[in-house]
């Protein structure tokens, strides 16, 4: 037997393994979400419009730059607000993003955010039931909230539900933990408004994203669209200013879920690409400073610079003032979602229209802003 099938059928012995545990994982989530359907549990509604994005499994689905979409297309008309849970960050309980923040205080997407929208109120919080009134408490100004990743967060009763799963690997092919990836069963799907199938291939058809409908089964108030990765002007990590690639010799220094596409991207835009890959939401210390370091003395390449991701600028960010004293070229290569064939007014439209109509139901029944039903 070769080593690819050893690993293979050990590989099938563990899932085996593991499908008691998913059976019972999964009639513990059943029972706690029947027990909110059913009022024993209660959920909140706040006088503010929220909105929550999330998905059912775990790993990256691409929810930070949608996050990013909904800032862009409300933060001219409304004070915006997110709130996240700030994952891996070493602190505790409900924090306002501020001077002196840092990756390590919020966590690295929440920082992100804070980085590139200077009118967003950022704020992270476990508990988002407790979180958005500190965070209203705070600002009073804030007109709109933004859940970061709290699909399950069923204690909130938000007024839009955003559904997102990836194209490589879409909730209805998947299992409930530890078996598969899902926090809780496929039929969850039924609380999204809106569902996205993020990470679309370039060039899908109208044919293929016909039939994963047909496979998602939406329910006649659930609209299902589709969002494609789109690679924006990198920058420089210190002066902002753009930076071209094109022809370059980059060395990659990332700490990404699933750095494959970006890799690929780089492959096609630079003459050579240099990898140092690092766990998602990788804390950068100084002994991978000294192999970021050194692997730059060491790649003896002209007009060679390092690329990294906005999430990654976000962690390295602590290390600022050793990063200025390299003297070289660090550029952030940004990402951006396009919502696809077309349909980019009709979603924009539905996520205007919630917000304006909570907002002037609210103003209508003169509900405060803070206050919770």
């Amino acid at each position: 037997m070769s080593q690819r099938n050893v690993i293979y059928y050990l590989f099938s012995i563990v899932r085996v393994l593991l499908y008691p545990l998913a059976l019972v994982y999964g009639a513990v989530v059943w029972l706690r979400n029947k027990l909110y359907d059913a009022g024993v549990y209660a959920s909140i509604q706040f006088s503010v419009p929220v909105i929550t994005v999330g998905n059912l499994s775990v790993g990256g689905t691409g929810k930070t730059p949608h996050v990013e979409y909904l800032v862009r297309l409300l933060q001219y008309r409304y004070r915006v607000a997110t709130q996240s849970r700030g994952y891996k960050r070493r602190t505790q309980g409900f924090l306002l993003a501020g001077p002196g923040t840092n990756a390590v205080k919020i966590g690295d997407e929440p920082m992100q955010y804070y980085m590139k929208f200077p009118e967003l109120v950022v704020s992270v919080a476990e508990e988002r039931m407790t979180g958005i009134p500190q965070l209203l408490l705070n600002r009073p100004d804030v007109e709109v909230v933004i859940l970061d990743d709290a699909y399950q967060h069923r204690s909130v009763k938000a007024g839009m539900n955003i559904l997102i799963t990836d194209h490589a690997k879409p909730f209805y092919k998947d299992h409930i933990l530890p078996f598969g990836r899902l926090r809780e069963g496929r039929k969850a799907y039924k609380r999204a408004d809106i569902i996205i199938v993020s990470k679309c291939p370039q060039g899908m058809s109208t044919a293929d994203a016909g039939a994963m409908v047909r496979q998602i089964k939406p329910l006649a108030h659930q609209k299902v669209f589709f969002t494609g990765i789109q690679y924006a002007t990198p920058y420089d990590f210190f002066t902002r200013q753009a930076i071209a690639l094109k022809n370059s010799n980059a060395i990659l220094v990332c700490g990404i879920a699933r750095p494959d596409p970006l890799i690929a991207h780089l492959q096609g835009l630079c003459s050579n690409v240099h990898v140092l890959s690092y766990a998602d939401h990788h804390y950068f210390l100084s002994r991978d400073l000294e192999e970021i370091e050194e692997a730059w003395q060491n790649w003896d390449m002209p007009q060679k610079l390092i690329v990294t991701t906005e999430k990654d600028a976000a962690r390295l960010l602590v290390h600022y003032d050793k990063l200025k004293e390299w003297g070289i070229t660090i550029a952030i290569l940004p990402i951006a979602v396009d919502v696809l064939f077309g349909k980019g007014p009709e979603f924009d439209k539905m996520i205007n229209s919630y917000v304006e109509g909570e907002i002037a139901e609210n103003n209508e029944l003169g509900i405060n802003s803070g206050q919770a039903y």
